[in-house]
């Protein structure tokens, strides 16, 4: 702020002009002159006209109705003083507006800018796959080429390779082939869609143009020009964003990064499978699928094997910036060669799908392929199982139970397959398999498994003996058919440690077992074991090395997973520590093919087992195969047919009668549930005996005929008491021992 004197006089800033009525002093309003007049010390005052009111009043408003309005344009050199700020400011904007121009705000190049963005969303990203497509038809046709000239050129002479050869081209023809036909459809799909956006993007300036010009000749296509350039630059607005040098930054695809050829051989280097001035060769570039997982095949430098990018996983997975489990690589075709896929989740843990299973309308065909899982692309994956046998290890809590239901019922669904379990952990986890069973051990007994197992190399011998007879060398679908003692047989053993490491039983059952796998293939009995870590210790290497089919589910350390898919697995990069606690259910299996596959077992509900099991039950019922329950000793003996042999059996009945009659009056008279359960009927009155056997069977029974049957000493003979009198009668003892010595059956 300025401060002047008190005797001062302040400089006179502005010319003041006083108006009529003015409250100020008592004289007239004030209004700011035009700083020109202050400049020149030439004052003018000007008065503006007034307008009288009737009441003698004053109007300032000199514009009759309309609204009060600035001072400035109530004089003329108010509007000249507007007139100029107006001036100023425009030639302010026009030289800003030229000196805009030339930087990338200027309308020009927002409207080269919008061109070349909608251009590129014509282009699209469709020539990525379309050259993908090509690389692979390229690499493809190559190989083709390679193998029908080795086809050709191999001497006739070597039939073998000559045929191997022949079988090698035409495969590398079909491939090449189903490749072109890939590319073609690539570039089709990409013309299409590109056509599409085209009409949309240069469709509306040319009608703009051409309907101007028809209508109002070149004024109209000037005007539809300015209108084509105005909407270019509002396309292109917004300048780009700063170019980022990717040759600076890591990338990793745990960022949300795309995979590029760049990418990839950075990774690998930092992997150490590659040297720092190798490269990969690709031969499909990454590419997303529909699961927005990232899948490519690279060929590796020469000298270096597939199997060092597979031991690299852990290493690849950490330059990825993904987990381990995220990674899978696989190789393809030859050693060299690696087909990579890296989810972007965590793989299997979603929650798994409805089983194949509970979509069957009819019996399953357990001869055909049996329907494992999908594996980490979503793909189904089946395994076949005819003359082969099994090994399922995994850690506690790895889902052993529910990836065994998959082949359990697929069995069950197949009313042919003959079934034989046994329970080791003596849960309730193969229970509801059991009356489908021909022979079930529930109760973790090494003793009856031993028992079952010598029942089950008596019926292999059998098998052979009729194949021998037949003149067959194995069981197939069309014999066992003609033949039903043939019918497939799956003898599943689930917690194989409690029996094998049994002191008494463990070396017996292992022998036996061992006899089963080995021999037993080619008879149609196919034998699946199921166990924690199975290691020697658990399981004779003799016996485990014949297990063909192995599935490794999560383990704790690799040395455990090599116990299960053999020994090295983990060091070429099939290891199931790899497989985290939230994938249950997943596994590595080895069966088909040459390498192991990740695969997440088929998912059943309790509910959607007990579903399939009835169906099961129904279709075995039809087909005549279900097996029946155990016959009573009462059932045994009318299966003989003769009279004493029924005569017998009413007795055993009248028995029992008489046992449930005395446990329903105990519970009338207030006993509990537990005591009157525990209640028996060992003797009963031999007139008792012979009303009811002369009732149920209508046979003339004499008490002679009876005492015949059942031989009693003299102290059986004793009258004992029976409802306030004495009789004789007969205990149930001598019932079974005349049942025994007679017809060789026991209770």
């Amino acid at each position: 702020m300025t401060h002047h004197p008190a005797d001062a006089e302040p400089p006179t800033l502005a010319t003041i002009s006083y108006l009529p009525g003015s409250p100020a002093d008592g004289t007239q309003p004030t209004v700011l002159d035009s700083a020109r007049h202050v400049l020149t010390e030439t004052p003018t005052v000007v008065l503006a006209k007034t307008q009288e009111q009737p009441d003698g009043g004053t109007d300032l408003d000199i514009f009759d109705d309309a609204p009060l309005i600035p001072a400035w344009m109530k004089s003329p050199e108010g509007w000249a003083a507007r007139s100029g700020v107006a001036y100023r400011a425009s030639r302010r904007n026009l030289r800003r507006w030229v000196r805009r121009q030339r930087t990338t705000r200027g309308h020009v190049a927002q409207f080269g800018r919008g061109t070349r963005r909608l251009h590129d969303w014509v282009v699209g990203f469709e020539g990525v796959r379309v050259q993908a497509a090509r690389h692979t038809a390229t690499i493809a046709v190559k190989e083709a080429r390679a193998a029908a000239r080795a086809a050709r050129y191999t001497p006739a002479v070597l039939r073998s390779k000559k045929e191997l050869a022949v079988k090698a081209s035409a495969r590398a023809t079909a491939v090449a082939e189903e490749a072109v036909a890939l590319h073609k459809k690539a570039k089709k799909d990409r013309n299409r869609v590109r056509n599409l956006r085209a009409s949309v993007v240069y469709g509306p300036p040319l009608a703009a143009i051409g309907s101007g010009y028809a209508y109002l000749g070149w004024t109209g296509a000037a005007a539809g020009a300015l209108a084509t350039f105005a909407g270019g630059a509002f396309a292109g607005r917004k300048p780009y964003a700063e170019e980022t040098d990717w040759s600076m930054d890591w990338r990793s695809l745990g960022d949300g990064d795309p995979m590029t050829a760049p990418m990839l051989d950075q990774c690998f280097r930092a992997a150490k499978v590659i040297g720092s001035e190798e490269t990969l060769r690709p031969v499909q570039m990454p590419m997303l699928d529909a699961r927005g997982a990232w899948s490519a095949i690279v060929d590796l430098p020469p000298g270096v094997p597939a199997k060092k990018a597979m031991r690299a996983v852990d290493e690849l997975a950490a330059a990825f910036g993904v987990e381990e489990a995220q990674v899978s690589v696989t190789k393809k075709g030859r050693s060299g060669r690696i087909e990579l896929y890296v989810t972007r989740d965590l793989p299997f843990t979603d929650k798994a799908a409805a089983g194949p299973l509970l979509a069957l309308k009819a019996a399953a065909n357990f001869w055909g392929p049996i329907s494992i899982g999908p594996d980490v692309r979503g793909l189904p994956i089946s395994i076949s199982v005819v003359e082969r046998s099994g090994l399922v290890g995994g850690e506690p809590g790895a889902g052993k139970s529910a990836s065994g239901n998959t082949i359990l019922l697929a069995a069950a669904l197949d009313p042919r397959v003959i079934l034989v379990l046994a329970d080791g952990k003596g849960g309730g986890d193969l229970e509801p398999f059991e009356h489908l069973c021909e022979c079930f051990e529930g109760l973790a007994d090494p003793e009856a498994f031993y028992e079952l197992l010598k029942d089950q190399i008596e019926d292999m011998k059998r098998r052979y003996a009729l194949l021998k007879k037949l003149g067959k060398r194995k069981v197939t679908e069309e014999l066992a058919s003609k033949h039903p003692e043939l019918r497939q047989k799956l003898i599943w053993v689930d917690e194989l440690m409690f029996y094998t490491t049994d002191e008494e039983f463990g070396k017996k059952i292992t022998k036996l077992l061992r006899n089963l796998v080995s021999r037993g293939r080619a008879a149609g009995i196919i034998t699946f074991c199921a166990t924690q870590k199975p290691g020697s210790d658990v399981v004779d290497t003799s016996l485990r090395d014949l297990l063909s089919i192995r599935w490794a589910l999560r383990c704790t350390t690799p040395e455990a997973s090599d116990t299960i898919l053999g020994k090295g697995a983990a060091a070429a990069g099939y290891s199931a520590k790899t497989i985290q606690s939230e994938m249950r259910g997943a596994g590595l299996l080895w069966a088909e093919g040459s390498n192991p596959v990740l695969v997440r077992a088929d998912y059943y509900t309790d509910e959607q087992v007990g579903e399939l099991l009835e169906r099961a039950t129904t279709w075995r019922r039809e087909a005549g195969t279900l097996p029946r329950a155990p016959l009573s000793l009462a059932d045994q003996l009318r299966e003989k047919g003769d009279e004493d042999a029924v005569i017998l059996a009413h007795v055993l009945d009248a028995f029992c009668l008489h046992e449930i009659w005395a446990r329903q009056e105990a519970r009338n008279s207030g006993a509990s549930m537990e005591k009157a359960d525990q209640i028996t009927v060992d003797w009963l009155p031999g007139q008792v005996l012979l009303d009811y056997v002369k009732e149920q069977s209508g046979l003339p029974v004499t008490a002679e005929r009876l005492g015949a049957l059942i031989v009693r000493t003299d102290a059986d003979k004793a009258k004992r008491a029976w409802k306030g009198s004495r009789l004789a009668g007969y205990p149930v003892t001598r019932v079974h021992a005349a049942i025994t010595s007679r017809y060789g059956i026991a209770a």
